[in-house]
């Protein structure tokens, strides 16, 4: 009898094990390109709407962190459009998505919704670009975090950019006491910079959490239906603030007496493209970490930052000084060296594996789990295929 439960217990372990499959190996560099084109899109207008709203005379903290999410309705496209009207895959929406992935879904909903919130501070009382570069400062904890959780290797590559990327924050951080706006006072200021790197701080956990879990989904469409109820819940948590702080009345005050460019521009700019140009940055930050890593979407992310930084100087006149220009290159340099020690690494794999393809690939090595530009081994893009 004990032999017979120590068997079961062994193949229910097998079983879980199994579960727990490697994230596939994805062919599409197309998918990932427009991912990453969504993710420059989303995350630049995103920034600079969530400006557009307190520069015209939006005051609402709750309001701008409820734009944030509100717009997950928009995923139920991506979700039930390729099965339903596309006819580009034979997986119904929500296969296999269990209650574990639910319950993962809504915790990292709330994280991102207090995430959202803290940013929507950092943004009302900072210029665009400062807020920008100060939220390079997550890399380093995603580096760190993703070595603990997800077991990520340290490179020179990855090393290297991180060091000049948070270089590239503390040198504005040493120079911001002349970036502080007119009439805003110090408390103020300081409050919106320690919120940003609040939100830096918090958004560097939710990568590599996300890469954990992400390691028991089968697909891309199903990276979405968890971020589908990762978006809900960050809009519960903001719908209750709103309640709670008079939003929603605030809102229509704001549109119709407050806000500078009238109410159309109110509606259709202020808190539709927000709501639009958030889900499409989120969406894309998750479809990022699924299709690679959450090291490397951090890094991506991060290289944005020196175009969200000229398109605060560029739409909103922030200024330009040495410390930001010196900032902004250090981040394009740490940036550019990553994609330099990636481009390395597929020749080498190019060398080391042949009768495959380049593409996205998983690859184990010394045990641990990688997900890597690179190249798929023949039998991992016929399994690639039953999954996807």
């Amino acid at each position: 009898m004990s032999d017979g439960r120590v068997n079961n217990a062994d193949q229910k372990e097998q079983e879980q094990e199994q579960n727990l499959v490697k994230a596939p190996a994805k062919r599409s560099l197309g998918l990932l390109i427009t991912t990453y084109g969504c993710l420059f899109v989303g995350s630049i207008a995103s920034s600079l709407l969530a400006k557009y709203y307190f520069v015209h005379g939006g005051s609402s903290r709750w309001v701008s962190t409820w734009v944030q999410s509100a717009g997950f309705p928009l995923l139920l496209v991506l979700i039930y459009f390729p099965h339903f009207v596309f006819k580009t895959t034979k997986r119904r929406p929500f296969t296999r998505f269990t209650r574990r992935h639910l319950l993962f879904s809504v915790v990292i909903g709330l994280i991102l919704g207090f995430n959202n919130f803290l940013f929507s501070w950092g943004t009302s009382y900072l210029p665009v670009s400062t807020s920008s570069l100060l939220l390079s400062t997550q890399l380093i904890f995603t580096l760190i975090l993703s070595v603990i959780i997800v077991k990520q290797k340290v490179t020179f590559s990855n090393l290297n950019c991180v060091v000049l990327l948070t270089l590239s924050s503390v040198l504005l951080a040493l120079g911001s006491s002349q970036d502080k706006p007119v009439g805003l006072t110090k408390t103020k200021y300081f409050i919106g910079f320690l919120s940003t790197i609040g939100a830096g701080l918090l958004f560097a956990l939710y990568l590599p959490v996300t890469e954990r879990v992400y390691r028991s989904v089968y697909c891309y469409a199903m990276v979405m239906e968890m971020q589908l109820f990762m978006e809900f819940s960050a809009t519960v948590f903001a719908t209750i603030g709103m309640a709670f702080d008079g939003g929603f009345k605030e809102m229509v005050k704001e549109a119709n007496q407050v806000f500078t460019k009238g109410p159309t521009v109110y509606w259709t700019v202020a808190i539709l493209a927000n709501v639009v140009t958030w889900q499409l940055c989120f969406a894309a930050t998750s479809g990022m970490v699924y299709l690679t890593s959450g090291i490397t979407g951090g890094i991506c992310m991060t290289a944005l930052l020196a175009m969200n930084v000229i398109g605060g100087v560029v739409v909103y006149g922030d200024e330009f000084g040495g410390v930001k220009i010196v900032s902004t290159v250090l981040c394009i340099w740490g940036f550019s060296s990553y994609v330099y020690g990636l481009y390395v690494k597929l020749k080498k794999d190019e060398k080391k594996e042949k009768g495959s393809y380049t593409g996205v690939k998983t690859a184990e090595d010394g045990g641990e789990m990688e997900v890597e530009m690179g190249k798929v081994k023949d039998d991992d893009v016929a399994a690639a295929d039953e999954r996807v």
